[in-house]
């Protein structure tokens, strides 16, 4: 069986995701969601983008090493 590929990060995948992280970061990535009034998958999806590619908005734009 072949897993779907998604283009963006569901919200039950931001939940898991959530779920596991550290408080501080986890408050920090949901006062932000808040702040910029953007789904919490997307404040995730950007966060680790911008982590691999400073000049990505989001996965899609993503090429790792680019940025740095």
């Amino acid at each position: 069986m072949q897993a779907k590929l998604q283009e963006q990060l569901s919200s039950a995948d931001a939940e898991v995701i959530l779920g596991r992280l550290p408080e501080r970061i986890r408050t920090a990535l949901i006062d932000r969601a808040a702040e910029i009034e953007y789904p919490i998958e997307a404040v995730i999806e950007m966060a680790i983008a911008s982590f691999l590619d400073s000049e990505a908005l989001g996965f899609a734009d993503c090429k790792p090493g680019r940025g740095q």
